[in-house]
């Protein structure tokens, strides 16, 4: 083989090896890009779309209340009054604050849930844990999970900004009731009873402090 052909095959291969490198730095192009303009337009598309559905039904009320209920124009006035208000995070917020408070009930630790709860409330709960003390008894109690949780009724006084959310739970927990000597007289470690709750729930809204105080319970 001649020096000229070889010369020749080595610069192919170099043309070849540097089209390949090229390839793999820059990518490749497939199918039809639409040009910057038609592009611009979609995106104006999709911004009109979103200004639709912005207008439409406040689904933060709508995913926990009927959209014509009475309880809905009620969110939505508290909303009104408190634009960073959100239905959604207050639920959740409830179902924790529903956990916390009934295993302080249940053990006895009202120190720890005091800050939650309105002063009748409070004084309520007190009575209870004093009478259980008074005879003896004591309480071991684990909490399963919340098994439901239902945004059951609202109200607002426009004059005050006082607003008050009724949540309905289902609970699940275990529960043993043990006399002085020790002995079991009511519930099973492994018995998981279901414990139905209606609570309320109340705040100032528009107000610097955050936080909603139990101010009712119903079973």
């Amino acid at each position: 083989m001649n020096s000229p052909l070889i010369q020749l095959l080595v610069l192919a291969g170099i043309a070849v090896f540097l089209i390949l490198r090229l390839k793999n730095v820059l990518g490749t192009r497939e199918g039809f890009e639409k040009p910057p303009l038609q592009q611009q337009n979609d995106t104006n598309g999709a911004r009109r779309d979103f200004e639709v559905i912005d207008g439409g039904p406040d689904h933060d009320i709508t995913d926990h209340v009927a959209e014509d209920s009475e309880q809905a124009q009620t969110l939505a006035a508290m909303k009104r009054v408190e634009p960073s208000f959100s239905v959604g995070e207050f639920v959740q917020g409830a179902r924790g604050a529903y956990e916390m408070i009934v295993m302080g009930f249940e053990k006895g630790n009202l120190d720890e849930i005091q800050p939650f709860l309105s002063e009748e409330v409070f004084d309520s709960f007190v009575s209870v844990v004093a009478d259980r003390e008074d005879k003896g008894l004591t309480i071991e109690a684990e909490f399963v999970g919340v098994r439901e949780t239902t945004l059951a009724d609202a109200s607002f006084d426009k004059d005050s900004n006082q607003a008050e959310i009724t949540m309905r739970f289902i609970g699940e927990l275990t529960s043993v009731v043990r006399d002085r000597g020790g002995d079991v007289i009511e519930g099973s470690p492994n018995t998981i009873k279901r414990q139905k709750d209606s609570w309320t729930f109340a705040r100032v809204m528009g107000a610097d402090d955050p936080n909603w105080l139990l101010v009712a319970t119903d079973a």
